[in-house]
């Protein structure tokens, strides 16, 4: 067990961070773009923010977040997700007074305890951008386009928007009550979970994925045909801009979130590509999370999207990330005098941004030149006695094999 990772989780091996790397980048990209900063926050937070801002009726929190006990006998969890800790430093910190809205980016590590399958571990890391004190559907269909930006910078293709709204405290309860009085004659057929969630939170047993419930959830009534008008008008709202931003979507009721903060929007970005595990981003709007956890009546926006499962629709799709040099000149050589040289010259490289390196475990002149082909080295340069000597050194192209002799004064200006 000692050296085994723990159910759940990976290790980012060296030869494996450039793909993680080569995303985040164009994360970064995308988001200062769209006029989007990043915030951190802490990997974890009092118990009772996720307990009110995502919901105590939630399969997250009734089944799947890492709770203990502090050594100060505080309840401490490990962030499940990253909108509820992002809202809670908005209202810490007074972003509700600068200039509205806040566009903010994250990219964290998330804890769920659930059975690891393809695209999702107990450990994993989540990009979001979140947006606090807009109300127009036109940033609800920014985040969406954000996303799908990212997608086909990243060559993703197959993907469609399905697109929902889940109303607001308004024209939900009404709905509710439609909801519960179906569900009614049904309530024998349903899961056990869905029998508590019936008198708890209805609306959740539309996300529930047992095949038994799958019958009873198909017939049920549409939360969009019970909208009040704020919402309905939201809704058409929502779909224009994602028409005029070109976008094709689709209407799906089904689609509830499994987050109780979601107000009026709610979307999923599917991916045709990964199976039964098809959603690779989802999000909508809360309007009510901030209030919920204790600060001022701001609206919000935003969405997720795990690295892990974002990483596997690349490779389904056969899409290859391009593979950074990791040297740029490697040094050969023979005697000690020698290592020392190449070890001046190489600092000399690394100053002006080269990547140089050599040999530091006492291998042979044959072993050097088989390693540094290990690590793709561009160059490789021979020094012995010879070219200290003359104060020049056999430099190798290795893709070609051509071989030039280079000053040592000269070797900068050659390689950049």
């Amino acid at each position: 067990m000692l050296t085994k990772a723990p159910k759940g989780t990976k290790d980012v091996l060296p030869q494996e961070a450039y793909q993680w790397h080569f995303i985040e980048d164009n994360i970064r990209e995308i988001t200062q773009a769209f006029g989007y900063r990043e915030i951190r926050t802490p990997v974890f937070e009092h118990t009772e923010l996720f307990q009110r801002g995502v919901g105590e009726t939630t399969d997250i929190v009734q089944k799947e977040m890492y709770t203990f006990q502090d050594k100060g006998d505080r309840s401490i969890t490990l962030k499940p997700e990253g909108t509820a800790g992002a809202a809670r430093a908005y209202i810490e910190h007074r972003l509700y007074a600068d200039a509205q809205p806040v566009k903010m980016y994250y990219i964290t590590p998330c804890y769920r305890y659930e059975r690891p399958q393809a695209g999702r571990m107990r450990e994993f890391h989540q990009f979001g951008v979140e947006v606090f004190g807009a109300t127009q559907a036109s940033i609800d269909v920014e985040i969406i386009s954000l996303a799908m930006n990212l997608f086909q910078r990243l060559g993703i293709q197959e993907l469609s928007v399905a697109l929902n709204s889940i109303g607001c405290p308004k024209c939900r309860p009404v709905y509710h009550q439609v909801l519960k009085s179906y569900l009614a004659g049904y309530l024998s057929k349903l899961c056990s979970g869905c029998k508590e969630r019936y008198y708890k939170n209805p609306l959740r047993i539309l996300d529930c994925k047992v095949e038994g419930c799958q019958p009873v959830i198909e017939g049920a009534p549409h939360m969009i045909d019970h909208l009040c008008e704020e919402c309905s008008n939201h809704f058409e709202d929502t779909k224009r801009y994602l028409e005029a931003a070109g976008f094709d979507y689709k209407i799906d009721p089904m689609i509830v979130r499994g987050l109780d903060y979601y107000t009026k929007t709610v979307f999923e970005i599917i991916s045709d590509s990964i199976g039964s595990q098809a959603a690779v981003c989802g999000g909508g709007r809360y309007d009510g999370l901030v209030e919920e956890i204790g600060g001022p009546s701001v609206p919000g926006v935003g969405f997720g999207l795990g690295l892990e499962r974002l990483l596997l629709v690349m490779k389904s799709q056969g899409i290859q990330i391009p593979q950074p040099g990791v040297c740029d000149v490697y040094f050969a050589t023979i005697g000690e005098e020698a290592r020392v040289k190449a070890f001046e010259l190489i600092q000399d490289l690394r100053d002006i941004g080269i990547s140089a390196d050599m040999d530091h475990v006492g291998r042979s002149l044959k072993a050097q030149f088989k390693y540094a082909d290990k690590l793709g080295a561009r160059f490789v340069g021979t020094l012995g006695d010879d070219e200290l000597a003359s104060e020049e050194l056999q430099l190798k192209e290795m893709a070609t094999g051509r071989e030039k002799t280079i000053a040592f004064d000269d070797l900068r200006e050659y390689i950049f």
